[in-house]
């Protein structure tokens, strides 16, 4: 060997310059809000999952059925009487729930609830008192009403149950496919958010424009995830055809059930003469 190979390599002097880099603040509130908007969604469907039979000690169908039922009734009464009787009733559900979905429910009703309100106003202010406020107590029956139902059951029984509704499979199909998939995309779109929080180093004014590329990248994820469901379905033997195994069995808490549905019905017809 020559002399020149066993000398040691030398550092570069640059290499040992001591550089202490303090990258430049900088606001990450767009990111951060988005992260938590993402989050918010997918923990919401993620609840779903802690819903279990204590939550609706009826059967799905029953209360689907109860809640349509509801619905319709609040729209076409014009007593004041029953509306607050139904309101009464629903007060009554919320009270046996645990607080974070009663929680959840009232924010959801009264946010919707204030927002009727103000547009009420001018009709108030107008002279229409009655119809104003009827208008804005219906709409907070009817939300607490869907709230509760959304709280009580999961999504794919009720997917399951609008299949005795007769309901065409196609339409079941998207409504259970887009549930599971909004929570899917929104995991990825998380991924995406925290990987631009952790590349951005120093003062960066452009983040705004970011959500062009992440919308573009979400929407071919979404493609190739469409076409992988799609390839594993047709494995599978899937030919766009529901069935379901599950029998309706009723229990006394279904009887109860309707009795007292049948008893709105009841009030409905004696407050609509009055």
């Amino acid at each position: 060997m020559s002399h020149k190979e066993n000398q040691p390599l030398q550092m570069p002097e640059w290499l040992l310059e001591n550089e202490n880099y303090i990258p430049l603040q900088d606001k990450d509130t767009f990111v951060d809000k988005s992260i938590l908007s993402v989050l918010h969604l997918t923990s919401k469907i993620k609840m779903q999952d802690a819903v279990t039979k204590k939550d609706c000690p009826v059967t799905v169908f029953l209360a689907l059925l109860g809640t349509l039922l509801l619905l319709i009734l609040l729209s076409l009464s014009k007593s004041y009487i029953f509306i607050l009787l139904i309101i009464l009733y629903l007060l009554i559900l919320l009270s046996t729930m645990e607080t974070k979905p009663m929680v959840m429910i009232l924010k959801a009703s009264l946010i919707v609830t204030c927002f009727t309100a103000v547009i009420m106003l001018p009709a108030f202010l107008g002279g229409n008192t009655y119809s104003s406020i009827m208008i804005t107590t219906k709409v907070f029956a009817s939300i607490t009403t869907i709230g509760i139902l959304s709280q009580s059951v999961k999504w794919n029984s009720i997917t399951e149950a609008l299949k005795f509704f007769h309901v065409p499979d196609l339409l079941i199909f998207i409504l259970d496919i887009t549930i599971k998939y909004i929570y899917m995309l929104g995991e990825f779109t998380l991924q995406m958010f925290y990987a631009l929080k952790l590349r951005s180093v120093g003062r960066n004014n452009k983040k705004y424009t970011s959500v062009g590329g992440i919308a573009g990248t979400v929407f071919l994820e979404s493609k190739e995830m469409a076409d992988e469901m799609y390839h594993a379905m047709e494995c599978r033997g899937f030919c766009g055809d529901y069935h379901v195994n599950q029998k309706i069995r009723f229990g006394w808490m279904d009887m109860f059930f309707v009795f007292l549905h049948v008893g709105f019905i009841i009030l409905f017809i004696y407050f609509g003469k009055v």
